[in-house]
């Protein structure tokens, strides 16, 4: 299962409204998602994207791909760079621990 951050939109006609959602890539674009992370107002811009940043990281260090508009969400808020510390210390974690265990099974 492929699974996105996107937008959704809503709102009338002429004024868009948009979630920020997680969903798997199958689903419609304003169909069924798996976690609702917050809203984009393209009126307002940019920076005053409301976002979860404890739940968008989760998404993001758990591989989720994002569309090239939440990217500049993403990148404004600092949540891309965030993400790859945070990818960073894992793989440094599980290599440590790699290598712990080698050194155990050697002796």
């Amino acid at each position: 299962m492929a699974v996105k951050i996107r937008l959704a939109r809503e709102g009338r006609t002429h004024l868009p409204f948009y979630r920020i959602v997680v969903a798997d890539s199958r689903y419609t674009r304003d169909g069924r998602y798996l976690e609702n992370l917050g809203t984009y107002d393209p009126k307002k811009g940019i920076a005053n994207a409301n976002l979860n940043e404890e739940l968008t990281l989760k998404w993001l260090t758990a591989g989720a791909q994002y569309s090239d508009t939440i990217k500049g969400i993403l990148t404004a808020k600092g949540l891309i760079a965030k993400a790859n510390e945070e990818k960073a210390k894992t793989a440094v974690k599980k290599a440590k621990v790699v290598s712990t265990k080698s050194v155990k099974e050697a002796k």
